[in-house]
């Protein structure tokens, strides 16, 4: 004797309208799909096609341009040397250590994501400005942080570290502990162990935190126009001229230039990092 199966077929007068819906839920897919296409990617055609092509190595060869490409390079690779530096050995510890205030640690070391700049610009100035917490003690010395190179690297730092913390406190996160554990009773000590087994397999995470952290530290704005001012040859980095070049300060087409650069190297950095990871 047969038992009743709890798959009941279809009903021939709903098929139909089955078909129907599935046609109207691809149309509405479809629709979302192609509108959120239209918002990430049409205004970055609009910006190639008003780049002046056939004059664009004259004015990358501009000194406001040039200035801008030196000091953002000089910080931006500052601020990413610094942040690895600082960040992986606390990334490590988050990823293995529990301790009391684990959470509340790894909640204020990330706020900076949600932090409007504005609000980190204003921070910044009250923690090492003439008159702040630390740039008190730094004024009794002759140093003057605020409104200075530095100044723009520690912006970057405060802005851009976080999402390298936070890709690498994955990446060490995904290591099986078993692992580790191994290492440790063959003798390895802990520098050992995180230099030969920890380090090599955390890389995708790391090489991931690397670019997030440095195409954002490229891009940074508001903290640093607030904390380190808009001084070109001295403070302006790429964003700042390309703001000073739409408010009237230097040729529009400098600022295009600036912004095609931008958006190239955000580009090729999100590839880069896209094809190392497949490689590995």
């Amino acid at each position: 004797m047969a038992l009743p199966s709890d798959k009941q077929p279809a009903s021939p007068q709903l098929a139909p309208y089955s078909a129907i819906a599935d046609r109207l839920a691809r149309l509405a897919a479809a629709v979302l799909i192609a509108l959120l296409l239209t918002l990430l990617l049409l205004p970055l055609v609009a910006l190639l096609l008003r780049v002046p092509l056939g004059q664009f190595v004259g004015y990358l060869g501009s000194p406001v341009v040039q200035q801008a490409l030196g000091v953002s390079l000089l910080t931006s690779t500052a601020a990413l040397l610094l942040t690895m530096l600082t960040a992986t050995p606390l990334a490590y510890l988050l990823a293995r250590a529990r301790f009391p205030g684990h959470r509340l640690l790894e909640t204020l070391v990330e706020l900076p994501l949600v932090l409007p700049p504005a609000v980190a610009g204003i921070a910044l100035l009250f923690a090492f400005g003439q008159r702040g917490l630390l740039g008190s003690s730094f004024r009794a010395w002759g140093i003057n942080i605020a409104f200075s190179t530095l100044a723009v690297v520690i912006a970057q730092t405060f802005i851009a570290a976080p999402f390298y913390l936070k890709a690498a406190r994955l990446g060490f996160a995904g290591i099986a502990i078993e692992v580790e554990e191994a290492a440790k009773v063959d003798g390895a000590g802990l520098w050992a162990r995180f230099r030969l087994i920890s380090l090599p397999l955390a890389m995708p995470g790391l090489i991931e935190g690397v670019v997030l952290c440095w195409a954002r530290a490229l891009g940074e704005f508001g903290a640093t126009i607030l904390f380190a001012g808009n001084y070109v040859g001295r403070t302006q980095t790429m964003p700042l001229a390309i703001y000073s070049a739409f408010e009237g300060g230097s040729s529009l087409e400098e600022g295009i230039v600036l912004s095609t650069i931008l958006v190239v190297a955000s580009f090729s950095l999100l590839l880069s990092f896209k094809l190392l990871v497949r490689n590995r």
